[in-house]
């Protein structure tokens, strides 16, 4: 059913599978390209996985250029240098290959190197003014689905404010999904990362702009995430597991594209900003009060996606919370030395996220500090 959904609602192309990694050099020159730019972090490039993409572009004959500094939350400085990057090597493709910050980067850089200007002039839908380099997303990762969403999340770097800089033309064309490249991730990567997915399939379960499309597609992600995460904390070796968790996190960015995201996100975002909580933790933190919290609007809701009709928001919270323990992530705000006092104006910042207005109960600044407080 997944490979089916995936065919029919996403536009770009999935490649998976063990050792789908070595195709990325024949795939890229299917798409036309004789110069391709990767964009990757340090991390992914001392596992390995960075070498791998280079040798098979290579080995396909193509000219290949690298920039590996993407970091955690990418921001408008490291879309800069990989703009240098591609402005001195004139690309024709680019290649995302790790986490969300680096196919996310990857799309940052390709929309001011092809369209000029800055990211804040993307900040927002449809800001493209011209075609896009076609682009291949390698995630290494089971997490944030930016291989199937045409959005890029790229930080202020003087301000701090994340920027949704979406379009239809930054879609990936082609993603690859070889669950070997997650087996080198410490349990705390799979952990945090895991949870995010899982969090997506949640949250855009149950958005006001939710639809049928959007609703196949969460609850395709969530059985395969909510199935496999334990399995891939306790056996980090088990691909079939990792595979299952890829796709179900692949899904799960689908349909965020159809229905966006809620609470959760929007109050994730200030604790990554001010106090460099993990998007993961953050969002991991956060979700079990927001389901309870939106309990009143979407019960129903929470119970269709569960699958057990006797079961709605408490017990799928209570499902989001052993998630979290397994993993042995914070459980508490103050676990993370959050100050209670900055709760006041995280919750100011949290209403003014854009994920905030999707969320299936309203939700304002006190809310948010309602929420925040039930989770310190």
């Amino acid at each position: 059913m997944s490979k089916d959904l995936l065919d029919k609602y996403s536009p770009t192309r999935i490649v998976a599978g063990p050792g789908s990694l070595a195709q990325l050099g024949k795939l890229s020159k299917e798409l036309g390209a004789a110069r391709v730019l990767v964009v990757s972090d340090r991390g992914v490039t001392s596992a390995g996985h960075t070498r791998q993409g280079l040798d098979s572009l290579e080995s396909a004959g193509l000219e290949v250029d690298l920039y590996d500094g993407v970091e955690e939350n990418p921001t408008t400085v490291h879309v800069g240098e990989g703009l240098e990057r591609a402005s001195t090597f004139r690309p024709d493709l680019l290649v995302g290959l790790g986490g969300g910050s680096a196919m996310d980067c990857a799309k940052g850089i390709n929309f001011v190197y092809s369209c000029g200007g800055s990211m804040a002039d993307y900040h927002g839908v449809g800001k493209a003014t011209s075609e896009l380099l076609p682009m291949i997303g390698v995630p290494t990762t089971s997490g944030t689905g930016s291989e199937t969403q045409s959005f890029a999340l790229i930080s202020d770097a003087a301000t701090h404010e994340k920027m949704a800089c979406g379009d239809k033309r930054a879609a990936f064309k082609t993603a690859i999904l070889d669950p070997l490249t997650t087996v080198t991730q410490p349990v705390q990567v799979t952990a945090a990362t895991g949870i995010d997915a899982i969090s997506h399939a949640v949250e855009s379960y149950v958005t006001r702009q939710r639809n049928d499309v959007s609703k196949k597609l969460s609850v395709e992600a969530w059985n395969l995430l909510s199935g496999n995460f334990q399995k891939v904390i306790e056996s980090p070796e088990d691909v079939d597991a990792r595979a299952a968790m890829q796709l179900g996190a692949c899904l799960a960015g689908l349909a965020i594209e159809h229905s966006m995201l809620g609470a959760a996100h929007s109050a994730a975002n200030p604790l990554t900003a001010r106090y460099g909580v993990i998007h993961g933790v953050a969002v991991g933190l956060l979700l079990p009060v927001v389901v309870r919290f939106n309990s009143v609007a979407c019960e129903d809701d929470y119970r269709e996606l569960y699958g057990v009709s006797s079961a709605g928001s408490e017990s799928l919270a209570s499902r989001l919370e052993e998630f979290r323990s397994l993993s042995d992530l914070p459980g508490r705000l103050s676990d993370c030395k959050v100050n209670k006092e900055d709760i006041p104006l995280m919750s100011l910042e949290a209403a003014g996220q854009w994920t905030a207005q999707f969320n299936p109960r309203e939700v304002t600044p006190g809310g948010f500090s309602e929420i925040y407080r039930a989770a310190y």
